[in-house]
């Protein structure tokens, strides 16, 4: 059910950011720097980023160099 998912989301550290839009959030470090990558239902891989204190609107490219990916399995 929907509880259970989100409960497994939120203990893999994923923030739900947006039902709506199937927005979540995971905290990581890039260059020592704290950032949520970014992730979107229907989006199969992890490919952007952004600041903590900037939202969906804020995103940037994880890799500008298209071979280094994080791949959602």
């Amino acid at each position: 059910d929907l509880g259970r998912c989100l409960d497994e989301i939120g203990a893999c550290g994923g923030q739900i950011k947006g039902l709506e839009l199937g927005l979540i959030d995971f905290p990581a470090l890039r260059g020592g720097e704290e950032v949520l990558l970014c992730w979107q239902f229907g989006e199969k891989e992890i490919t952007h980023f952004h600041a903590a204190d900037e939202g969906f609107s804020g995103r940037k490219p994880l890799f500008p160099d298209a071979r280094n990916r994080i791949v959602w399995q």
